[in-house]
């Protein structure tokens, strides 16, 4: 299903994308070497009921999954890189951490992932993060109305490569809405001029995210966390965005931060 949103409910998914932002943004402030992986997972729960929201994880059982995944945030650390379940584990210094969070408030969805590193960042975890990071805004350029899904694709796809990533389309962005996961699946590598044509009021979740030196996912034991086959590094971003008449609107940009 692919739901297409009506101007006027628009304010409706801005509200739901600056909680997300928020939400990501204190989290984020908060970690630190010695935060363990459930403690982050506690405070997005608090943040998201003290703001009358809902979480679309915790009843979250896809057929990938084992399911439900019973968590409020998908903590993935270092060659983790999508689905992270939350377990007692505390960071350490250089971890690689990505916080991917949607939700759902006055009945819209709004989706966002950040990758960043806690203490000491080594040169190629920072390559990958600005990496996924300069995709996911070419992504978003090529987002206007009447493009093609395959533009917005090509796009996402070109920067990777141009980087030296190679690219799993598995797992991509999506369209959201009334929910978290719907139709169109948007790939992280495609052809331009190809797919479904954008217009205005769709919402779409664009997620650029790469390993080291593979394309290749495993699954963890846990059911749920997606790594890389080879243990490597990854990174993850994602942002969610409304096509409007004159383009793309981030709707999940955190707030700047405040003058000094």
């Amino acid at each position: 299903m692919i739901e297409v949103f009506d101007p006027t409910e628009l304010p409706r998914a801005r509200q739901a994308g600056a909680l997300v932002a928020g939400i990501l943004q204190t989290l984020r402030s908060r970690c630190e070497v010695g935060t363990n992986l459930l403690e982050i997972d506690r405070w997005a729960q608090a943040m998201i009921t003290e703001a009358g929201a809902q979480s679309c994880y915790v009843d979250y059982a896809p057929s990938f999954g084992r399911g439900p995944f019973g968590h409020f945030i998908c903590t993935s650390v270092n060659d983790a890189v999508l689905h992270g379940l939350p377990h007692d584990r505390a960071l350490a210094d250089g971890d690689l951490l990505t916080l991917d969070l949607a939700v759902s408030l006055d009945g819209i969805v709004a989706d966002s992932a950040v990758s960043f590193v806690v203490g000491a960042a080594s040169p190629e975890s920072l390559a990958l993060i600005r990496a996924t990071e300069r995709a996911l805004s070419a992504g978003i350029a090529a987002a206007r109305p009447g493009a093609r899904l395959g533009d917005v694709s090509s796009a996402i796809g070109t920067v990777l490569g141009e980087a030296g990533y190679r690219v799993n389309t598995e797992f991509g962005g999506h369209g959201v809405g009334s929910t978290m996961h719907q139709d169109p699946h948007v790939p992280n590598a495609g052809r331009p001029g190809r797919g479904y044509r954008l217009r205005p009021g769709l919402l779409l979740a664009l997620e650029p995210w790469v390993m080291a030196d593979t394309d290749e996912l495993v699954t963890d034991a846990d059911g749920w966390t997606l790594r890389s086959a080879t243990g490597c590094r990854t990174a993850h971003s994602e942002h969610t965005i409304a096509i409007t008449d004159d383009g793309a609107e981030v709707l999940t940009l955190p707030a700047p931060a405040p003058a000094v």
